[in-house]
């Protein structure tokens, strides 16, 4: 027998399509950063921490940085390096640990579903 469940509200439901919906430049200490972009629902996050759809444009890269708590995501589409040399491919879940320090890099854009607990440290 199932459970007789409340209905979900619709304002207790966010739902878009990432293909179609708006996403918001990135910025990192108060400037925005060209080339990079994110969408995120849930807005008891600062932005770009928590989970959240990172876009960046071909030939673009990110801000060296140091992660204040471990990032987890999955490259969804494109290309992407990191300053080591290390290239990622669709389909890849990386973890990258506390501490970390890195930046990265695309030749063609990529998509990425991420999830960070906390700011990153811009070195």
């Amino acid at each position: 027998m199932k459970p007789k469940l409340k209905p979900i509200q619709p304002t207790d439901r966010r739902v878009v399509n990432i293909a179609k919906a708006k996403f918001e430049p990135f910025t990192a200490d108060g400037r925005e950063i060209p080339g990079q972009s994110f969408l995120q629902l849930d807005d008891s996050q600062p932005p770009g921490v928590g989970f959240h759809i990172y876009r960046m444009a071909p030939g673009s890269s990110s801000q060296p940085h140091e992660h204040t708590s471990a990032e987890q995501f999955l490259l969804l589409e494109g290309d992407l390096q990191d300053n080591d040399g290390y290239e990622y491919k669709p389909g890849d879940l990386v973890y990258l640990s506390r501490g970390t320090q890195h930046f990265s890099t695309t030749r063609t854009g990529c998509t990425l579903a991420v999830f960070i607990e906390s700011w990153e440290e811009n070195l």
